[in-house]
């Protein structure tokens, strides 16, 4: 044990000598983990895109319509949970392999579904994987790449949401454009996600664990190794034995959280705004081609198209906010975001009540374009204030609320449409980005460019 007190102040100058001085590979590393989101992205929204079939075909109650869609998101929440603990407990390489094999299973497994309830079943054990990459893939960007530029890359997941959605659309037009029958087309839609889950798997094999994760676990044998390997850096001050590392807690994470003012705060708004931002989502735009439907904007094929332009619009506002964030800060983006997204919900809102559908699409794009910036550092923020040594379990729990707004949004939305009106509850939607902007003015300290003591 004394051991090991003494070696504690060395392990963090390793740590911080690794966060602040390299980044070789960092951007490539970057890409490589961010890009899990378009899997994510595409399974989870396609569904949105082929739900009218799978309606027609099975027609399932409103319950299980929004179950179905939702599954993905309520797997996610355990994934989230779970992977954060794994990610920390037993490295970060071992389970964002396990979590792309684990994927491209059930992600084809998908076409073969006899039903909807199998369905649900199916895309909610997809889920798991889906949000324990996402745990795990901000740990690795916040470990490989350097302050500031690690805070552009996290901002990045929702370019990726973004070519996610736009690949589904664009999949979706095609075989509707060559006459693709409904019961296959969902069936071939769903199924390819799993493609580039693989793909994803083999580009990701010969990355090496993180060292800060080996130093943060006692192993400094092949800490010091790696950073020979990658760096040209032995790491001088840590010692050439290993050590024994108690595997962290929730309960520890968060005791550790309240020490530092700043760091809980920062949290904290992570928290309220994942939870708003996908709110606002997963009630509104993830469900725009059905809304599209319900106020006759026009054709199935025809909605499509004017779906894919709307997030046409959410692609080139997801590649702005993370070059705009060096200059404004990340406090800036999150109020510009949010309140774009509430004048947006107005306007659609407006819009429903008068009978002015045509300018949907519109308020739609307006609404994307402001929730990509107000999405984009609900993940980064959390992930990149926390210490080191609970950064696995930080992303998780980030992640967690993310989710449960998103099944809850996509679960119960449809029935809340039939219940009370589209545009009554496209008006109620507005709570959403209203509490994000006030966490976003009164809560989150600007944070651009932080580096913790423990990396």
């Amino acid at each position: 044990m004394d051991n090991a007190l003494g070696i504690e102040p060395r392990a963090a100058a390793a740590i911080s000598r690794l966060v602040e001085k390299y980044s070789p590979s960092g951007t490539k590393i970057g890409w490589l983990m961010i890009a899990s989101i378009f899997i994510e992205a595409w399974d989870l929204y396609s569904i949105s895109f082929v739900i009218v079939f799978i309606k027609a075909i099975y027609h399932p109650s409103a319950l299980m319509l929004g179950l179905a869609s939702a599954a993905t998101q309520g797997g996610a929440l355990i994934g989230a949970l779970i992977g954060g603990w794994l990610t920390d407990k037993i490295g970060r390489r071992a389970v964002f392999l396990g979590t792309m094999l684990m994927f491209f299973v059930f992600g084809v497994l998908q076409a073969f579904a006899t039903g909807v309830t199998m369905l649900v079943i199916i895309r909610f054990i997809i889920g798991i994987p889906l949000g324990t990459d996402i745990a795990n893939g901000y740990t690795y960007i916040m470990e490989f790449m350097q302050s500031g530029k690690r805070e552009v890359m996290g901002n990045r997941w929702q370019v990726m949401f973004a070519v996610g959605e736009v690949v589904a659309i664009a999949i979706v037009l095609l075989f509707l454009g060559i006459g693709v029958k409904d019961a296959l087309l969902w069936r071939i839609v769903l199924g390819l996600s799993g493609v580039p889950a693989i793909i994803l798997f083999f580009l990701r094999l010969n990355l090496p664990e993180t060292a800060i994760w080996l130093i943060q676990r006692g192993r400094y044998r092949e800490a010091k190794a790696i950073a020979s390997q990658m760096y040209g850096d032995p790491l001088e001050m840590l010692p050439d034995a290993d050590v024994p590392v108690p595997t962290p807690k929730l309960r520890e994470f968060l005791r550790d959280l309240r020490k530092d003012p700043l760091r809980f705060r920062a949290s904290l708004y992570g928290w309220i705004a994942g939870f708003m931002q996908n709110g606002e989502f997963a009630t509104f735009a993830f469900y725009l081609p059905v809304l599209f439907a319900l106020v006759h904007v026009t054709g199935t094929f025809d909605t499509d198209l004017i779906t894919l332009a709307v997030y046409m619009v959410a692609l080139i506002s997801g590649l702005v906010g993370p070059l705009i964030t060096p200059k404004i800060g990340q406090k800036k983006l999150s109020i510009w975001g949010f309140s774009i997204v509430g004048i947006a919900l107005l306007i659609a809102a407006a819009a429903l009540y008068t009978g002015h559908n045509i300018l949907l699409p519109f308020a739609a794009g307006l609404m994307l374009w402001g929730h990509y910036w107000d999405a984009e550092n609900c993940m980064t923020i959390p992930s990149m204030v926390a210490s080191a040594r609970y950064r696995g379990i930080s992303s998780g729990f980030a992640y967690m609320w993310i989710k449960v707004s998103g099944f809850l949004g996509i679960f119960l939305f449809p029935s809340f449409f039939a219940m009370i009106g589209t545009a009554n509850a496209t008006l109620f939607t507005v709570v959403f980005p209203l509490c994000g902007l006030l966490a976003s003015i009164f809560i989150l300290p600007e944070v651009y460019g932080y580096v913790s003591k423990e990396g």
